[in-house]
Order: structure tokens, then sequence, then C-alpha cells
């Protein structure tokens, strides 16, 4: 089996999903390999990763609205605050999504469904550069 791995780091300019299907696809490419899975991993406990959507952003724009909804900031039942108020509730909202997620491939082409991308969310008010490794095995 072989295996390549590069290293990501994702500039989000604001918080919610940020589109970056197309480094991954990128990263594949540089491998060599033409199949196999993907699997994508954020070294982050305020971001995650999600598989949804990319045709209509009103789909991205209501899952970011849900979870914000569920999940509010200056919620005065959170201690820990060291790095805002927006701190403990990023750590709850990557809880409950994903850091990391697999994806197949075949003749180098990602086998995503036709309205699927991948996306970073940062959960972050102030965006922070993200590290994400995408490690390729086939």
């Amino acid at each position: 089996m072989a295996v390549f791995q590069e290293t990501l780091t994702l500039r989000a300019s604001r918080s919610g999903l940020h589109e970056f299907t197309e480094q991954v696809a990128g990263v594949l490419g540089r491998s060599g390999i033409t199949c196999g899975v993907v699997t994508i991993f954020c070294q982050h406990t305020s971001a995650s990763l999600v598989i949804m959507e990319n045709a209509d952003p009103t789909a991205r724009r209501d899952l970011e609205k849900w979870l914000d909804r569920l999940v509010t900031a200056d919620n005065t039942l959170f201690e820990h605050t060291l790095e805002g108020s927006d701190d403990m509730p990023s750590h709850i909202k990557m809880a409950l999504t994903r850091t990391s997620e697999s994806v197949p491939f075949t003749e180098c082409q990602l086998q995503l469904g036709t309205w699927q991308g991948i996306f970073l969310w940062e959960h972050r008010l102030e965006p922070h550069p993200r590290t994400v490794i995408v490690t390729i095995l086939g």
C-alpha cells in the first residue's frame, strides 16, 4: 500500500463554512496514487470539517445559523472563556461536528457526490490559520 501525506494551511476570512475541495484534489493529484481513500484531519479544537452541499450557499448558511442557535456565544454557563466569549462555544461546535473526513477516490478523482464539497468550518468569530493534514492511502 502506498501512502502520501501533505499538510495544508487554510485561512478563513470569517467564521462559517469554507470549501477547500480543490486543495484536497490537488494533494491527491500530487500523490500519484490512483485508487484508494483520502483522509482529512483538522488539528484544532475550535474548527471542524464537514462534507456539505456546495451548490446552493443557502444550505450552508442555514446549517451555520442552526448551530449558532444551538450553541450561543456569551452564555453565562460557560467557565472556559480565556480566549473570549466564543471560546467554549467553538469547542462545543467542534465536538458536535467532526475533525476528520474520509473520501474514496478512483482514477485520481474524489468520489464525492454531485453536490458535495469538503469544508473547513471555522467556529471562532476571529478566524485563525488552520492546519489540515491530508493523507492519501492506496
